[in-house]
Order: structure tokens, then C-alpha cells, then sequence
């Protein structure tokens, strides 16, 4: 089990709650500033031509509305902060389990590589699998039926050599019988291993494929 970064949480987390903090400390600074200039203007103000009332209470509602700015950004770097707390608790708790996520990368294992694909409609599809360097290793054409189904690839490539085990990446091209385009959307399925909270969201870990939190569509896990 793997889970790295732990101590930051999340990069948006820490984004925010840094611009959380630098805001409020400038609205500080120039509340303090505010403040020494209305209590100066007070002590020198003359007798004879005293600070004007109506002036006097608007400087009065601006420094009550400072006040509000400070309270509002403090409380709203804790809610910040609790909600990061709850994001990076939430992603831990995927560990162990089996998730099927939006993606195109697997990993080929044993001469096998699966990923799930659904077509808006039936049509030939032209199937191309690259490796993790971007070089295409294999392309295909098949016909797919419309609705979720398993494409599952033996690892051959167009060479007629079998492909050493690692991540691969599938593109679909989809036709229907009048030339039109179809859209095939790809997913992915595996055990999460660990979490990764280096990026701006957290990352589950399936052997050394990411997956965004946010692209998981199932998750199962076995009693």
C-alpha cells in the first residue's frame, strides 16, 4: 500500500489555503494600517473643526466590513481545510478496491490487456494500441455492437512479435455503415494500490497508472 504526499494533502488544497492565508494577512495589514490612521485623525482632529459626523460613520461601517472580510477568509480557510482533510480520507479509503475509471491506458500483464468500451451505435472500428513511449505497436479493425463490451488485446503486435509487459494506450476510430463517425468512450478496471496527492487532485494508483479521483465511475470491493 502506497500513499504519497500525505502531508500536503492535495496541490488544490494547498493553492487555496496559501491564498487563503496571503489574502488575509494583507487585508490585516491594511486593517491595522486603517485603524492607526482613524485613531491619529481622532487625536488631532481640531476643536474648532471637529471630524465630520456623516464622514466619521462611514469610516466606521469600511472598518466593520474589514473586520467581516478577515472573519469570513479565516473561517473560509477552515472550511478549506476540512474539506481537503475529508477529500484525502475519502481517496485512502479506494485502496483495495477494484475501480473501473474513464481512461485509455491499462497495463498488459501475461499477454493480456482488457479494457472496457461503449459505442453509441454498431460500426467498424479501426483499434490502435501504443506503447507507454507513444509508438504504435499494433492496429486492427473490428466490428463493435453498440453498448459496453470488453475488447481485450493478447498482446500481438503488427510485427507478428509478442509485446513485453507494461502500460499501453488504445485509440478508436469508429465508423457506421454510412461513413459517419461514432463515438466509443474507453474505461479502465484494476485494484487501487495507492494514492498520489502530489497533483491538484488525488491520483488512485493502479500498479504505476493514475487515475483521477473524479474519472472513477465504479468501484467493488471483495469481503
Amino acid at each position: 500500500m502506497a500513499v504519497s504526499g500525505t502531508s500536503g494533502t492535495s496541490g488544490t488544497s494547498g493553492t487555496s489555503n496559501s491564498t487563503v492565508t496571503g489574502s488575509t494577512s494583507g487585508i490585516a495589514n491594511n486593517f491595522d494600517q486603517f485603524l492607526l490612521l482613524l485613531t491619529t485623525q481622532l487625536k488631532n482632529q481640531s476643536p474648532l473643526d471637529p471630524l465630520d459626523t456623516n464622514q466619521f460613520t462611514q469610516q466606521l461601517v469600511q472598518f466593520a466590513g474589514v473586520e467581516q472580510q478577515l472573519k469570513t477568509n479565516e473561517t473560509l480557510g477552515s472550511l478549506l481545510s476540512l474539506s481537503a482533510a475529508g477529500t484525502a480520507t475519502n481517496a485512502v479509503g479506494f485502496i483495495g478496491a477494484t475501480i473501473t475509471a474513464d481512461g485509455t491506458t491499462t497495463r498488459l500483464a501475461n499477454n493480456k490487456a482488457d479494457w472496457k468500451v461503449n459505442m453509441a451505435s454498431a460500426g467498424t472500428a479501426t483499434i490502435t494500441i501504443k506503447d507507454s513511449k507513444g509508438s504504435v505497436v499494433q492496429t486492427m479493425t473490428r466490428t463493435l455492437t453498440a453498448g459496453d463490451q470488453t475488447f481485450s488485446w493478447d498482446g500481438s503486435t503488427s510485427l507478428g512479435t509478442k509485446a513485453p509487459d507494461g502500460e499501453y494506450s488504445i485509440s478508436i476510430d469508429a465508423k457506421n455503415v454510412a461513413g459517419e463517425s461514432i463515438t466509443a468512450k474507453t474505461q479502465i478496471s484494476g485494484v487501487v494500490d495507492g494514492v498520489d496527492f502530489t497533483s491538484s487532485i488525488p491520483m488512485l494508483k493502479i500498479g504505476g497508472i493514475s487515475v483521477p479521483i473524479d474519472k472513477v465511475k465504479s468501484v467493488v470491493r471483495s469481503e
